[in-house]
């Protein structure tokens, strides 16, 4: 069994900014356990033949999310905004014939990270001296005892596995600690029907992205912007790099229709959609990507799967009854200011961290 003063639970952006956090407070006997074979939960961004492309979490507003923005910044990332520049494609159902709307910013500007959102998650492992990184590790059971919580997990390559700590932060979604996890004693029956019912962002969707040599739909003076109800791409952005083009989208078909067609035929009709959308270069990207979120066992529930998804709403994070100061949910879905997005994963894990911290709980500090 192994020994550590803190556990967290999910190696996604909000459980490696609350190590980062816990190692600049002095704290550095942790560990941090991902189920995934790789740190970033959903920030997923793939290697492709230009650059990182991004099939999870894609942008974020510096003008709503100035902590977050100071985040990226500190960590030494830079940023793109948005294109905008050019005509929206409206493209509708029957015979109503390609529409194009003169495009208006509106609202604060999106901004990207130059080498994908991942380079956030790549950035914060780095800063990080101490502790305990476990990946292919998955969480089964938490069980309480008065001064410490035993956790039982599943090593998809050795097996079992346990660890024995005073703390735990759950930076996995409310929902799927409910699924996955048990806890004993249960939790507070009131609680857990508020986790439950907490959706998880990004997880009903799918995302489809391909990459060309150029962003040629700018020639026609077109933004890469689409809005569809003919699908099955329903929305669809300029995701371009520097000397690449790139168009991504998110697929229309709900979660229980996406899981009868193969990844191959849907991506088919997205160059097919592409085609009938931007010309025949639409259909030959240089390489495509594809990522049905409601498909990944550490994402998604069956719950999840109701389409389109509710925003999250604000949730308790902290555990009164017989788990109070044991266990604290850190994912973005608890953060009370932006649930479900990047920033609300760096607001609910500084939250977490500081209320344990202010909490003076249990904690040992570095001398």
């Amino acid at each position: 069994m192994i020994k550590a003063r803190v556990a967290i639970i999910g190696g996604g952006v909000s459980g490696l900014y609350a190590a980062m956090l816990l190692e600049q407070k002095g704290i550095s006997d942790y560990v941090l356990i991902e189920a995934r074979d790789y740190f970033g939960g959903r920030v997923l961004s793939e290697p492709s033949m230009k650059d990182h492309i991004d099939l999870g979490a894609t942008w974020f507003w510096p003008a709503l999310q100035p902590d977050f923005a100071q985040v990226v910044k500190d960590l030494g990332l830079t940023c793109t905004e948005q294109y905008q520049t050019g005509d929206i494609l409206l493209e509708h159902t029957g015979k109503t014939p390609l529409q194009k709307s003169q495009g208006i910013e509106s609202g604060p500007k999106g901004f990207r990270i130059i080498g994908g959102m991942g380079s956030i998650a790549a950035a914060l492992i780095k800063r990080l001296r101490y502790g305990q990184r476990v990946l292919n590790t998955h969480v089964t059971g938490l069980k309480k005892f008065d001064r410490y919580i035993d956790i039982e997990a599943k090593n998809s390559i050795s097996g079992s596995s346990s660890y024995r700590v005073d703390q735990v932060f759950l930076a996995v979604p409310p929902r799927l600690a409910v699924q996955n996890i048990a806890f004993t004693p249960e939790l507070p029956s009131k609680l857990k029907r508020q986790w439950s019912e907490c959706p998880t962002w990004m997880a009903p969707h799918a995302k489809y992205l391909a990459v060309f040599n150029y962003p040629f739909w700018r020639d026609g003076g077109l933004s890469g912007a689409v809005r569809s109800s003919k699908g099955p791409l329903i929305e669809i952005y300029d995701a371009s790099g520097a000397g690449y083009g790139a168009l991504f989208g998110f697929v229309g078909l709900p979660p229980h229709k996406r899981s009868n067609i193969s990844d191959e035929e849907i991506q088919r009709h997205c160059r097919m959609q592409l085609a009938r959308l931007f010309g025949i270069e639409g259909s030959f990207p240089l390489c495509e990507f594809y990522k049905d979120w409601a498909s990944d066992p550490f994402t998604a529930v069956a719950e999840d799967l109701i389409f389109p998804a509710i925003s999250p709403s604000k949730i308790p994070s902290v555990v009164h009854g017989a788990w109070e100061d044991k266990l604290v949910g850190i994912a973005s879905e608890w953060s009370p200011l932006f649930p479900g997005y990047l920033a609300g994963a760096v607001d609910a894990a500084q939250l977490g961290v500081n209320l344990r911290i202010a909490a003076g709980k249990q904690y040992s500090l570095m001398n």
